[in-house]
């Protein structure tokens, strides 16, 4: 009797044990598979991870026979956006309780365990994720930017539903103001957009950059940047900017930017290349539209819409149409040569606003760099361990290694073999919750 009170009050009589078996295990360090693993989990967190004849647990502990199947860490996407989209509209009304809960499970059908909103967000947010890491969350976690900053008027402002989602700001104590709001809510990461929509709209200065940067710093925050020019991106990275939220596109990166980056220690935080596939692919019938993987979490009428005539006019009628393919190459091209010289590089798709789909398009996004030249285990560690990493959270999540927490995917093939194999997830774990 006295026994079970000591292990009461230690909180371990109701240890929660659960055994997986018999499975490939890809531990997203870089490591060779290991052959008929196992995971041992305790109340949400690994307790043991290697082959199977080394596993111990207490009698009685669930025992989970996943024979013949393929374990990864769980995805973790560096660049989305929650809450702000119904459908095909963008509007911060739809930044509801009901909405982000449905693209959070969305996210962890697919996969995608963990998921950083760039810079759209509402306070709705901050009470979310706090109670999420109060617990054991079961869909899929947040990390969050709260909002972005531009210039007064400044790009994406002109966009449907983005004004007054960022910080407008006009000159550095607008900017201190804003940091200190954002430190106060313990914010993930700070974001800037540095674009001018190639010319249709104003860009935030240099000058600003630079105090975006050094006050997010001064509280040891990070800063990632939607850039799109090379020249843009060599600034900010001598600035001091962590990550570049997407791919240079204007040009090939230059050995300038990426000497620059090793020095400092600038990540390429996102290629996003999914997001320059969604600029032209709805400008005629994509065979994605019929894909089960895809159809499954897309409601029927925003289907027949993307698939509508009128719906691809508009897509084929965009005067920039032509360009944006090339900008896709340029991208993948940049993605690889950053990679061969050692710059380090995260995971991210840009998912969220309208008509690029959470979940499906972080498959999508792998199989592009993939294309890009990047190898298989590249693109899993990007998506797991180098995104926890950039983070700050490699303690807890992105690798499958004892003490962190069990954020892990279940497929019926080897990604390795092919990264299109990750499309054959049977089943998704958040701290040894199943996703639902």
């Amino acid at each position: 009797m006295r026994m079970w009170l000591f292990l009461l009050c230690c909180g371990l009589a109701f240890a929660e044990t659960k055994v997986l078996e018999n499975f490939i295990l890809i531990d997203g360090t870089g490591r060779k598979p290991v052959m008929n693993a196992a995971i041992v989990v305790t109340d949400g967190r690994i307790t043991y991870v290697g082959s199977k004849s080394g596993a111990k647990a207490a009698a009685g502990a669930e025992r989970i026979d996943l024979t013949g199947k393929f374990v990864m860490p769980g995805i973790i996407n560096l660049h989305g956006h929650l809450g702000n989209t119904l459908g095909l509209v963008q509007d911060p009304k739809n930044f509801t309780r009901d909405n982000l809960h449905a693209q959070l499970r969305t996210y962890a059908s697919y996969g995608v365990t963990g998921v950083v909103s760039m810079g759209s967000d509402t306070d709705l947010i901050y009470t979310v994720r706090a109670e999420q890491r109060a617990g054991r969350p079961s869909t899929a976690r947040v990390y969050t930017a709260g909002r972005g900053f531009t210039s007064k008027a400044g790009y994406p402002t002109a966009a449907p539903g983005m004004k007054g989602v960022p910080y407008e700001v006009e000159k550095p104590a607008d900017v201190e103001k804003a940091i200190a709001e954002l430190a106060a809510k313990k914010v993930d990461i700070v974001k800037i957009w540095v674009d001018d929509h190639l010319g249709k709209d104003q860009k935030i200065s240099m000058e600003l950059c630079q105090a975006i940067i050094a006050g997010a710093h001064k509280h040891n925050i990070k800063v990632g940047a939607h850039i799109f020019y090379l020249q843009d991106a060599e600034k900010l990275i001598e600035m001091g900017l962590d990550g570049l939220a997407h791919s240079v596109r204007d040009k090939p990166v230059s050995d300038t930017l990426i000497a620059a980056m090793k020095k400092r220690g600038g990540w390429q935080q996102a290629a996003t290349l999914t997001r320059e596939v969604s600029t032209f692919v709805y400008a005629k019938p994509h065979p994605f539209l019929s894909d089960p993987f895809f159809t499954r979490s897309v409601d029927k009428q925003v289907l027949d819409t993307l698939k509508s005539d009128a719906y691809v006019k508009r897509a084929a009628s965009d005067p920039d149409l032509a360009l944006y393919p090339g900008f896709l190459e340029t991208a993948k091209r940049n993605l690889k040569k950053l990679a061969d010289n050692g710059v380090k590089i995260g995971f991210g798709s840009d998912t969220g606003p309208p008509a690029r789909f959470s979940g499906f398009f972080e498959h999508w996004e792998m199989e592009l760099m993939v294309e890009a030249g990047l190898a298989p285990m590249q693109v899993i560690q990007a998506a797991t361990r180098n995104a926890a990493e950039y983070l700050g959270v490699q303690k807890d999540l992105g690798t499958l290694e004892n003490g962190k927490w069990a954020d892990l995917i279940v497929m019926a093939k080897n990604p390795l073999e092919n990264i299109k194999n990750t499309r054959t997830l049977e089943t998704v774990w958040i701290a040894g919750n199943k996703a639902n």
